[in-house]
């Protein structure tokens, strides 16, 4: 599979495009305001306390408090807490283990190196993920401490039942208390980001964990002479009470290379712990990478074939950092310097437009529609101008198959993340349905974010959570509608007309003024209007008022003003249902 990495930038924006074999697979957008959060670390403040749902906020300095469920708050949170003020903490080193290359998400979610393809978890009907922990080394907090129920990573779990079968006691946490934490998933909706207590820095090669005293090395790393030559260099190197994940991409690097790296990670953290002597919460301790280095960081690898860009300064500060890190792969990274725009030319800016669409049209002729909500992402697969002179089973499992992989594709291209559940066209043998299945999971294979497969119903539904970090990729080239408010439909103007209708009835069962002002949107006016006897001249001959309409271009259409000339003043409220 040839991959490559095609970086636009612009003034004020920064995308970059991952494409496999010439087609786009991955879209990341950075902008001014959307600036990414994952992966920094703050001096936060307890602002709640809240044991019915096992979690508590944390006052960051933004505009709605972190969230941090007890299940993300490890073991070293008296270590870190010893460092805020003048304390030294004092931290035995645990001994080593080989464990996965979990580390904190960033933008890519995960820190392993581009295309390595991790575990899939799927599941019997029926059976939960009641485990100690994930499988397949998707990304997550520290040697996942939080044990996350996949839902999208919206709700962390209640940690496992000890054997006598009761909760394990809430942490003890006060109104008022510092408390270090670091993001790990940005703010969706109307919900603030998601923190944990167990803070990792991510490097090249390794992953730095303070207080954790182990050395883990990604399970992605087959051959056990490298890992255990690996854990021998770190080993010696590694300052007592800090534990490293070793990344895949550490893979027949030299001592010198995983030296350098372990050092400038140091570096950072006593940055950090100066930061948490000195300053005062809420702050900013540490910010990672902004969305282009962090992507040469984690996805730059053999696996790409080259990484081309159309800005000189980037170019520049790129191959600057590659040849400090790996001087082999410096010859991967060209500038473009072509008239034409280089997303036109590496074909990706009419793939982009499929972001944006709910329908997207299949070779066979047949389509998927993708509806995007707040809590979950429905998918409904149709079988179009599809009929070939076959029977109807497998017409359905050809247009089934071909719909699997596009959707899969479709899901990482626009990031959709929580619950996806995908409507596909009936199927009566069970072995189709298990193909379709088996499908599924093997395209989910290429992705990146932690991903649970349900085996589809016998109604042809399909059951997927897939890890969420962010809003997906329509926020960020699209707002909703001021018309509609983002749901697609507006309220009909003989509503709205009834809606003023009863308002009028009610302000004449109360008051004995005949006189009003409405302000409504222009085309609620002309339906007003319309007709030879107009709908506003009869309801002031119904209820014997006299109304002076006006139109107002900034009023929503389904919104109406009412003003009373002798009060002065709006009575829209006072008479409203």
């Amino acid at each position: 599979m040839r991959k490559e990495i095609i970086i636009n930038a612009v003034a004020d924006e920064i995308r970059i495009a991952i494409t496999e074999d010439k087609r786009l697979a991955e879209l990341y957008v950075e902008t001014p305001e959307k600036e990414r959060m994952v992966g920094d670390i703050y001096l936060g403040k307890i602002a709640k306390v809240m044991p019915g749902i096992r979690a508590a906020f944390i006052d960051l300095g933004l505009n709605q408090d972190a969230f941090l469920h007890f299940s993300d708050i490890g073991s070293s949170l008296h270590e870190y807490s010893a460092l805020i003020g003048d304390e030294d903490s004092d931290v035995d080193t645990d001994e080593d283990s080989d464990e996965e290359e979990t580390a904190l998400p960033t933008l890519v979610e995960e820190k392993s190196s581009f295309g390595v393809q991790p575990a899939v978890e799927t599941l019997p009907p029926g059976q939960g993920r009641n485990r100690d922990r994930d499988g397949g080394g998707g990304p997550g907090p520290s040697h996942d401490r939080s044990r996350e129920r996949e839902r999208g990573g919206q709700r962390g779990p209640q940690r496992q039942s000890r054997n006598d079968g009761r909760s394990s006691p809430a942490p003890d946490l006060k109104r008022g208390q510092d408390i270090v934490v670091q993001v790990t998933k940005e703010p969706v909706g109307k919900k603030g980001v998601r923190v944990t207590s167990e803070v990792s820095l991510p490097g090249r090669f390794l992953v730095l964990l303070p207080f954790d005293g182990k050395i883990g090395v990604s399970k992605r790393m087959t051959n056990f002479r490298e890992k255990r030559r690996l854990r021998r260099i770190v080993r010696s190197m590694l300052p007592e009470g800090f534990g490293v994940i070793i990344r895949t991409v550490a893979q027949d690097k030299d001592e010198g290379s995983l030296r350098q790296d372990l050092e400038s990670l140091l570096a950072s953290w006593r940055e950090i712990e100066k930061g948490m002597k000195t300053q005062q919460a809420p702050a900013l301790l540490y910010k990672d990478m902004a969305t282009t280095s962090s992507v040469i960081r984690d996805l730059f690898t053999d696996a790409v074939d080259r990484v081309v860009m159309d800005s000189p300064k980037l170019y520049k500060d790129i191959r600057a950092y590659v040849n400090q890190v790996s001087p082999q792969m410096i010859e991967k990274i060209e500038l473009y310097r072509e008239r034409e725009p280089i997303f036109d030319a590496f074909k990706v800016e009419k793939e982009i437009a499929t972001c944006l669409n709910r329908k997207v049209w299949l070779k066979s002729g047949g389509y998927i529609i993708i509806e995007q909500t707040e809590a979950m992402v429905v998918v409904d697969v149709n079988s179009g101008r599809y009929a070939a002179k076959r029977e109807q089973e497998q017409n359905s499992l050809r247009t089934n198959l071909e719909a699997s992989r596009e959707i899969c594709r479709q899901i990482r291209l626009r990031d959709l993340g929580g619950i996806i559940v995908i409507d596909f066209i009936d199927l009566q043998d069970e072995r189709n349905r298990k193909r379709i299945y088996d499908e599924l999971r093997k395209e989910f294979r290429k992705d990146r974010a932690k991903v649970t497969v349900l085996p589809m119903t016998e109604i042809g539904l399909a059951q997927i959570t897939r890890q969420r970090i962010r809003q997906s990729i329509l926020h960020s080239f699209s707002e909703p509608c001021p018309v509609c408010g983002g749901g697609g439909m507006i309220q009909s103007k003989s509503s709205i007309v009834n809606q003023i209708d009863r308002w009028v009835r009610r302000f004449k069962a109360e008051s004995s003024e005949i006189r009003l002002k409405l302000s409504v949107h222009p085309s609620v006016a002309a339906y007003l209007r319309e007709g030879m006897i107009g709908r506003l001249t009869r309801m002031q001959w119904r209820y014997r008022v006299r109304i002076r309409l006006e139109q107002d271009q900034k009023l929503p259409i389904a919104e109406f003003r009412f003003h009373s000339p002798k009060q002065n003043r709006d009575v829209t409220e006072q008479y409203s249902s």
